[in-house]
């Protein structure tokens, strides 16, 4: 506390306070203030800056808008993983909601000692029942930020455990132990295992019930930050953020970056504002951003109308109608109540639909605004045997398996609009819902999400963001037994196993996949961890075909960065683009940060380099020119990490720019020998600005192919 004595020389009203002080890796401090006090603050010379205690959201589809069975097509398999004992030496640290220790997921049985690096702790608070082990060796929780905004806590909040299921759900996505006979409601049975399914988990508990829509505030997730990395986690998994913002002004972007300073790899959600461009969130060089992509698995449920067309949807309904009993089958908007808006029955809102109108048929519900299982208790309040959930046309083709609580199946805008037309094209229309089922090996797989955040980067548009992706969408994993699988009052199931969707998911996904990089290389940095994921990744799906988006048209960069993770090929990528916290730091000089708010990263004063900054050859995997104006030279630098080899380069030039790339083999005699190529970009003459174009630069030995997405757009 001695380093705050100056400032509070400044004469502050008693009654404020300070709730946090960050001195062990991340200088600064988190208070109580008036407008004027805090103005008066920042004003003082040893204070570099102060920014408010926002809040921020998780990276769930909260509109209920893998830990991975083995069929998921992601989770590694082979004799090096096995080798690494699917990542024993290491440690996951996970910034959410806390955890439900009792979850098979964080069994210890077979866990030798807690590793001595480890210094964390099991603060239960004013939970007795809480207790860790030798799998979840850690948890704290951290709420004296959203105290200082909701007010006065009650001793429910005075413990990591998780009542709200996000932070059980991706901790065992990233590191869960072997569950036999896992499911949800019997559906998706199998193995459940993380990522990581040997390593050793920690839980910070950062987010709690919303406020005005947030969920984590800043000054806790800073704190979290702070005491992880004192604690000795290697991976950090972020499923939360916020709108895209400088980074002196981002909590996550400054606690991720004095990790990574710490050798910590941090890995981030992507945000759930897809398909929007420009949406997605946690975009700093040093994370690593994750946008969220289907698997190879289903849930089928067919909605089958009276005329004998099928529609297939997804469902995870535990209730069934009666086998081939058909029932009416109407439009929610023809059941709307006398004073309801029509745009509200429509889409099955509260309150909006009349029981007498209702009852006894099956309900078609347009999908947007309120959340889809709550469109199904409506609909089951107001009388309805059924709802056949169509998406608007946003949402496209991306259907996702909901726990409805009675029978109900989720169709694409396409279908729905054929489901539309049959009831306008008879007087007495009729229809039945299968009961779901669990289907394998689907195709096509991956595509992206329809509401996975998207590029370009508005901070740094020199730098691509997300970074991958991987899978996001209807994820089996464990679950608190504090609420229903809907998270809504209505809901008095339990599960330990639940199925949800969101960037969210996809991000522990990768942070799994990180722990086993970093047992089986403890020395590679994280930037060097982020390069052989992000080179190693694909872009075309099990149909061999370019993967596409939720409407079926052609995906780009901007949606899945380099492409759909590939973990058994990251362990060994041939050649890596690696980083330093000096280049992070050079960054920001380039991008004209000042003194002071340079110093929240580098903690000490730091001198930026005397010559001009490109941030176009910032040493990042991927390459991004923004603003092309006739031609331009951009410069990468790639260490061999493998055996000594001669790659070779080819290009796939985007649309309209010629490339050049110099020189055109690089020649590598041991491992840890580094080379340097330059890559020259010219628009063709004629050739209109103001559009995005894409291609890829792949460096290859005949073994390794270290792949590069290119993004260039002409001015």
């Amino acid at each position: 506390m001695n380093f705050l004595a100056p400032v509070w020389e400044v004469k502050i009203r008693p009654k404020k306070h300070i709730f946090y002080s960050y001195t062990r890796h991340i200088n600064g401090f988190a208070a109580i203030l008036e407008d004027e006090e805090a103005a008066q603050i920042a004003k003082h010379p040893t204070v570099v800056s102060v920014f408010l205690n926002r809040g921020r959201k998780l990276h769930t589809t909260r509109s209920w808008d893998f830990m991975g069975l083995e069929d998921n097509g992601v989770i590694p398999s082979g004799s090096i993983w096995k080798k690494a004992r699917f990542g024993e030496n290491t440690i996951i640290g996970n910034l959410d909601t806390g955890v439900w220790p009792e979850s098979k997921s964080f069994n210890d049985e077979g866990f030798g000692p807690i590793p001595s690096k480890w210094k964390g702790v099991c603060q239960n608070g004013a939970d007795s029942s809480f207790r860790c082990n030798r799998k979840l060796i850690g948890a704290r929780y951290f709420n004296k930020g959203y105290g200082s905004v909701v007010g006065t806590l009650n001793s429910t909040f005075h413990s990591p455990r998780d009542h709200e299921g996000h932070g059980s759900h991706t901790l065992s996505t990233a590191a869960g132990n072997f569950v036999p006979d896992a499911s949800v409601f019997g559906y998706g049975n199998g193995t459940a295992k993380g990522g990581s399914p040997h390593a050793r988990v920690a839980a910070y508990k950062v987010c709690f019930p919303p406020v005005s829509g947030n969920e984590c505030f800043d000054a806790d997730i800073l704190a979290a930050f702070d005491m992880a990395i004192q604690d000795g986690v290697d991976v950090l998994s972020v499923s939360l953020g916020g709108d895209a913002v400088p980074f002196f002004n981002d909590s996550v972007a400054i606690g991720s970056f004095h990790a990574v300073k710490h050798g910590i790899v941090v890995v981030c959600s992507a945000g759930n504002s897809g398909p929007d461009d420009a949406t997605v969130s946690n975009v700093a060089a040093w994370q690593i951003t994750v946008g969220a992509s289907t698997m190879d698995r289903q849930f089928p449920s067919y909605a089958i109308m009276g005329n004998k067309m099928r529609f297939q949807g997804e469902s995870l309904s535990a209730k069934a109608l009666p086998r081939n009993k058909f029932f009416p089958i109407i439009s929610s908007l023809d059941a709307k109540a006398a004073n309801a808006d029509a745009k509200d029955a429509q889409l099955c809102k509260a309150g909006s639909l009349d029981p007498k109108k209702a009852n006894g048929k099956i309900l078609v519900c347009l999908r947007g605004d309120n959340a889809r299982v709550d469109k199904g208790q409506e609909a089951a309040l107001a009388g309805a045997v059924g709802m056949v959930l169509a998406n608007n046309e946003l949402s496209g083709n991306e259907i996702i398996a909901d726990p409805h609580v009675f029978p109900a199946t989720h169709i694409t805008y396409t279908d729905g609009l054929a489901v539309y037309r049959y009831l306008n094209s008879t007087k007495s229309p009729m229809a039945y819902i299968t009961h779901p089922s669990t289907q394998l090996d689907t195709k096509p797989a991956p595509f992206m999400a329809a509401f996975s955040s998207k590029g370009p980067n508005i901070i740094t548009p020199e730098i691509l963001k997300p970074d991958i992706t991987a899978p996001g969408v209807s994820i089996i994993a464990a679950y608190t037994e504090s609420q229903g699988p809907t998270n809504q009052d209505f809901d008095t199931r339990r599960v330990q196993y639940n199925c949800v969707s969101g960037t969210s998911m996809s991000c522990p996904h990768v942070a799994g996949i990180v722990g086993l990089l970093k047992t089986v290389h403890p020395d590679w940095s994280p930037a060097a961890i982020r390069s052989a994921i992000m080179t190693t990744a694909r872009t075309r799906d099990n149909a061999v075909k370019p993967m596409t988006n939720a409407s079926h048209t052609k995906a780009t960069p901007f949606s899945y960065g380099a492409g759909h993770v590939q973990p058994n090929r990251a362990v060994d990528p041939g050649l890596v683009y690696d980083l330093t916290t000096s280049n992070y730091l050079d960054l920001m000089c380039a991008l004209g940060y000042t003194k002071s708010q340079i110093e929240k990263f580098s903690e000490t004063p730091y001198s930026c380099p005397s010559k001009n900054i490109s941030l176009v050859d910032f040493n990042y995997p991927s390459i991004t020119v923004p603003n092309l104006n006739g031609s331009i030279s951009v410069a990468r630098t790639v260490r061999n990490v493998g055996s000594p080899g001669t790659y070779e380069v080819r290009v796939f030039r985007p649309a309209g720019i010629l490339v050049e790339v110099q020189p055109k083999r690089l020649k590598f005699k041991k491992s840890g020998e580094e080379k340097r190529f330059k890559v020259s970009f010219k628009a063709k003459k004629g050739r209109g600005g103001g559009n995005y174009v894409f291609g890829q630069l792949v460096w290859s030995d005949g073994k390794h192919y270290v792949r590069s997405p290119i993004v260039v757009k002409t001015i």
